[in-house]
C-alpha cells in the first residue's frame, strides 16, 4: 500500500515528517517497507529549453538539440518524436543516475554527435511506462528549475506491507485514522454529504441470486450522472496517482482509483449510453466470456458474483470491469457504481481468474459497510466538480448489512495476555481513539462495539492487540523463562535425530537428496494405494496436484525420469518427509523413501556397471534402519509388499508384525501409468516405527573389539523352493548366537539334480571367538549344530 506525505495529510492533521511517521506505522504493527524521498533522488535533474532541434547528419530518427541550461548551453542528441525546437524538457547531465533505468548517464558520440546528457521520458524518470516521447514541460517553467516539483512527485511516498487481515488501511484514510489513534496527528473526518437527484436515470438495478447466496451482494448503489466531459483529470490528482505507480487514464478512471487507494472504496463507472437494459447481478452459469478492461478476456467459472445487461456479463463484480460498457473520452453519460461483495466469493473468483487488481485486493478483505454511502456520495461530487455534469436519482438493491457486534475485554487480560498491564481507563481511551464504543463497562471487564471498517476484530485477543500495539510494545517488559530443569533439555527429539542419522546414512551412500511437492495427480495417487476423499484438495494449484500423498514414490519415480529425458539415466534420489493415510493426526507418517534407476555403478573403477536391482533397495534401506537404531539383525523378509511394487522382487522389513521398511523392484505397470522407464528399485522406511532406543543417548552399544582372528566357513543346503533366504540365515544364527558373528547368502542354484521344487542356498557363516583360539574340533562341532538348526527349522539338508 502506497501513499504520499501530502494524501496523508488531506485525513490527518500533523507536523510529523516522513521517518517520523513511518516509524510510528511499525510499531503500531503497520511495517513500512520503504520511504521514498523522489525530491532527493530527481535533485540533479532541471527544466532546460530546447533552443535548437535540428536533425542528425547520418540518422533521419535523431535530433542534435541544443539547450539552455542552468550550466550554459549543452549539446544532447535525442531520438524522441516530440523532440523540437522552442520546447521545455527534463534534463539529465553526464553523471546523472537515470532512475528508471539505473544507468549511470556518461559523455559520449551518438552516430559520431557529441552528446553531453540527454532529454528524458517518464520512463527514465521512473513515472511511468510513457517512452514514447520526452517529458513537454509548460511554457511557464524557468531554465534551471527542479523538475520534481513540477512533476508533482517532490513528495514523500511510504510503502507499507500491508498484512490481509488490515484491510481498513488499504486506504490512505485508514491509516491516518490509524495514527491519529497513536497520537501523531488529529484525524481529519472525509466529507460525505448526498448529492439531490435531478432527474431519474433509465437504469435500474435488481438482484437474481438463488436462495442461499444473497451474501454474494448485499448492497449496490448506483446512479446516472449525465452531460459529463471526461477529458484529463486536473495535476494534482494525476501526480497523486503517479506517485503511487498509477498511470492516469481519464478524469472517470482517476476518480474511482483516486477513491479506491484515498478511502478503500472501490468504485465503477459504465458509459451509461452502451448499457443495454437495466444492470442484473447474479452467479455466472459458467463458460461467459468477458473482454475486461485490464486487455485480456476471461472465461468466467460457475458460480462467480457478474453483472448482466440485456447483452451479457458487463463486469466481474468487485474485480474488473468490461469494455463493452468502459469508458472513453466521447462518454457524456455514465452510471456509477458503489457495491459490498462477499469476500470469499471474490477472492476465490479472482484466485480462479488470476486476476489481480486494486479492486479485488480491496474487496476481498473486507470493506467498511457502513461507508459506502459515503464514499458513493463524495465521489459523484468531485465528478460533478471535475467533469461537470448532472446527477440522477440513487438507485439502491439491497441494504447495509448488520455490521455491529461487541466484544469484551477483562480488566487483566492486557497483563494476563499481553504481558502489559495497562490501567482499564487508558484500555478504554486507547479503544474510543480507534474508534470503538464502550458499550458497557464495570470493574471487571469493558463492553466495546466494534468499528464497522474492522471485520479483523473478532473477540478479546484481537482488543488486547489493538490495546498493545497503540500503547507500544516497546512497553512490553523482557521476562526471562523459567528453567524446569538444572540441564536444558534437547531441543532435538528422537525422531528428529533419528531422521538426521538417516539423511547422512542414504547421502553417504550416494543418493542424493530430494524435496518433491506432498501434492499429486489423484490419478497417480490411486497406483500407491487408497485415495481417501477428506485428502482431495479444495483449492488446489493446479489439476495435477490435487491429493495429498500417500507415499513419496511418485515423486521421486518422476524426478527420477525427468533426470533420464535430460540424458541423466543413472539416477538415485532419497526424500525425507511425510506422507498421508488419511485425515487423522495418525494418518501422517514420517517416511524416508529411495529410488534408484538406470545402472548400479560400484564404488570401485573395477566394478561393472550392472542394471539397479532390489537388492540395493534392500541394501538402503537396512543401512537406514541400522543407523536410527533398528536391530538389523532380527528383522525378518516377508514377500507382502504393497501392489506397486513387482511381486517376488519385493519385500517387507518386519519387527515382529511391524512393518519397518519395503523394498524392492517398482512394478511395471506402475512405471508405464507415471510415463517412466524402468527397471526402478525404491524402499519406504517408516521413521516413526522404528523402535525407540531403550537406553538414552544415541541407542548404540559400546564398540567392543575382538582379539581374536575371525574364521569363515560356506555352506551349501539344499531347501524347498518356499523357504527364503532370510529364514535359513536366520537358522543358521540361532545355531550359536555367541560365536556366529554373521550369515549371508552368497549364491544360489537350481537344476534337475536337486529335484523338483528344490534350490540350493550357498551361505557364508563368520565365527569370531572371543576367548579363545577356535580348534578344528570346535569348529566341526558348531558345524554340526549349524547343520542341525537348518535342519529342524527349514527341513534343509546339506547339499554333497
Amino acid at each position: 500500500m502506497k501513499f504520499t506525505l501530502s494524501w496523508l495529510e488531506e485525513y490527518l492533521e500533523t507536523d510529523a515528517d516522513a521517518e517520523a511517521i513511518a516509524e510510528r506505522l511499525t510499531a503500531q504493527g503497520l511495517e513500512v517497507d520503504t520511504v521514498e524521498d523522489r525530491a532527493t533522488e530527481l535533485a540533479p535533474f532541471s527544466v532546460a529549453h530546447v533552443k535548437s532541434a535540428e536533425r542528425h547528419p547520418d540518422a533521419d530518427r535523431l535530433r542534435v538539440c541544443l539547450l539552455e541550461t542552468k550550466d550554459g548551453e549543452v549539446q544532447v542528441v535525442c531520438g524522441a518524436p516530440n523532440a523540437r525546437t522552442g520546447m521545455k524538457g527534463v534534463f539529465a547531465p553526464a553523471g546523472t543516475r537515470i532512475p528508471g533505468t539505473g544507468l549511470d548517464l556518461k559523455k559520449g558520440k551518438i552516430r559520431g554527435v557529441e552528446s553531453n546528457g540527454m532529454l528524458c521520458s517518464e520512463r527514465e524518470m521512473g513515472l511511468s511506462d510513457e517512452h514514447d516521447g520526452i517529458i513537454d514541460l509548460p511554457e511557464s517553467a524557468q531554465v534551471g528549475e527542479p523538475v520534481a516539483p513540477l512533476l508533482g512527485v517532490d513528495d514523500a511516498v511510504i510503502d507499507i506491507e500491508l498484512t490481509p487481515d488490515r484491510g481498513d488501511c488499504a486506504g490512505v484514510l485508514g491509516i491516518a485514522r490509524d495514527l491519529a489513534a497513536g497520537g501523531l496527528g488529529r484525524f481529519k473526518p472525509p466529507a460525505g454529504e448526498p448529492v439531490p437527484g435531478a432527474f431519474k436515470g433509465d437504469i435500474g438495478v435488481r438482484f437474481e441470486f438463488p436462495q442461499g447466496k444473497e451474501h454474494a451482494c448485499p448492497l449496490f448503489l448506483g446512479r446516472v450522472i449525465r452531460g459529463v466531459k471526461n477529458g484529463p483529470s486536473p495535476q494534482w490528482l494525476q501526480d497523486r496517482l503517479k506517485a503511487v505507480g498509477l498511470r492516469p487514464i481519464s478524469a472517470l478512471v482517476d476518480i474511482t482509483n483516486y477513491f479506491t487507494l484515498g478511502r478503500a472504496r472501490p468504485l465503477h463507472v459504465f458509459d451509461a449510453d452502451k448499457v443495454r437494459g437495466d444492470l442484473v447481478l447474479r452467479l455466472s452459469k459458467g463458460g461467459e466470456v468477458l473482454e475486461a478492461l485490464n486487455d485480456k478476456t476471461y472465461t468466467l467459472p460457475e458460480g462467480a458474483v457478474t453483472i448482466y445487461d440485456d447483452s451479457g456479463a458487463v463486469s466481474i463484480g468487485g474485480i474488473v470491469g468490461g469494455t463493452s460498457t468502459g469508458c472513453t473520452e466521447e462518454t457524456v453519460n455514465v452510471f456509477l457504481e458503489a457495491a459490498l461483495f462477499d469476500p470469499v466469493m471474490i477472492a476465490e473468483t479472482g484466485r480462479t481468474l488470476s486476476v489481480i487488481s486494486d479492486a479485488r485486493y480491496r474487496n476481498e478483505r473486507g470493506l467498511d459497510p457502513a461507508a459506502a454511502h459515503q464514499g458513493f456520495e463524495a465521489a459523484t461530487a468531485l465528478i460533478l466538480e471535475l467533469c461537470g455534469g448532472e446527477a440522477g436519482e440513487t438507485v439502491q438493491a439491497g441494504d447495509v448489512p448488520d455490521w455491529r457486534r461487541t466484544a469484551s475485554l477483562r480488566a487483566d487480560r492486557c497483563a494476563t495476555l499481553g504481558g502489559l498491564d495497562v490501567p482499564q481507563d487508558e484500555q478504554a481511551a486507547i479503544l474510543e481513539s480507534l474508534g470503538f464504543e464502550i458499550a458497557d463497562r464495570s470493574a471487571q471487564a469493558l463492553s466495546a462495539v466494534v468499528p464497522s471498517w474492522r471485520p479483523d476484530i473478532v473477540g478479546e485477543a484481537d482488543l488486547v492487540e489493538e490495546v498493545l500495539r497503540i500503547k507500544g510494545f516497546d512497553e512490553i517488559p523482557a521476562v526471562s523463562m523459567v528453567r524446569t530443569s538444572a540441564v536444558t533439555p534437547s531441543a532435538v527429539g528422537e525422531q528428529r535425530r533419528a531422521g538426521d542419522l538417516i539423511r547422512r546414512c542414504l547421502a553417504g551412500r550416494g543418493l542424493d537428496e530430494a524435496v518433491t511437492y506432498s501434492f499429486i495427480s489423484s490419478g497417480h495417487a490411486g497406483l500407491f494405494g487408497q485415495t481417501p476423499p477428506e485428502l482431495r484438495l479444495n483449492n488446489p494449484i493446479s489439476s495435477e496436484m490435487d491429493q495429498m500423498r500417500p507415499s513419496i514414490l511418485p515423486g521421486l519415480i518422476l524426478a527420477a525420469q525427468a533426470n533420464a529425458d535430460r540424458g541423466l539415466p543413472d539416477a538415485a534420489l532419497f526424500e525425507l518427509g511425510p506422507d498421508y493415510q488419511d485425515a487423522t493426526d495418525g494418518g501422517q507418517r514420517m517416511v524416508a523413501a529411495g529410488v534408484r534407476s538406470g545402472m548400479a555403478k560400484g564404488r570401485h573403477w573395477s566394478d561393472t556397471p550392472r542394471p539397479v536391482d532390489p537388492f540395493d533397495a534392500r541394501a538402503d534401506a537396512e543401512a537406514a534402519l541400522a543407523v536410527a537404531g533398528a536391530p538389523v539383525g532380527n528383522l525378518q523378509i516377508t514377500p507382502d509388499a504393497p501392489d506397486w511394487y513387482h511381486p517376488g522382487r519385493s519385500g517387507c522389513l518386519r519387527l515382529g508384525p511391524t512393518v519397518l521398511a519395503i523394498f524392492g523392484e517398482v512394478h511395471p505397470g506402475v512405471l508405464a501409468a507415471l510415463d517412466a522407464k524402468g527397471p526402478m528399485a525404491a524402499f519406504e522406511l517408516f521413521v516413526d516405527q522404528v523402535p525407540a532406543p531403550r537406553a538414552k543417548g544415541t541407542g548404540r552399544k559400546a564398540l567392543a573389539l575382538a582379539a581374536l582372528q575371525p574364521v569363515e566357513r560356506d555352506f551349501a543346503f539344499v531347501v524347498d523352493e518356499a523357504v527364503s533366504a532370510a529364514a535359513l540365515t536366520r537358522a543358521v544364527r540361532g545355531a550359536d548366537k555367541a560365536l556366529i558373528a554373521d550369515a549371508r547368502v552368497f549364491d544360489v542354484f537350481r537344476g534337475a539334480k536337486l529335484g523338483e521344487g528344490k534350490k540350493s542356498l550357498a551361505i557364508a557363516v563368520t565365527l569370531q571367538p572371543r576367548e579363545a583360539t577356535l580348534t578344528d574340533a570346535d569348529i566341526e562341532a558348531l558345524s554340526r549344530k549349524v547343520i542341525e538348526s537348518v535342519t529342524k527349522q527349514t527341513g534343509g539338508e546339506i547339499r554333497g
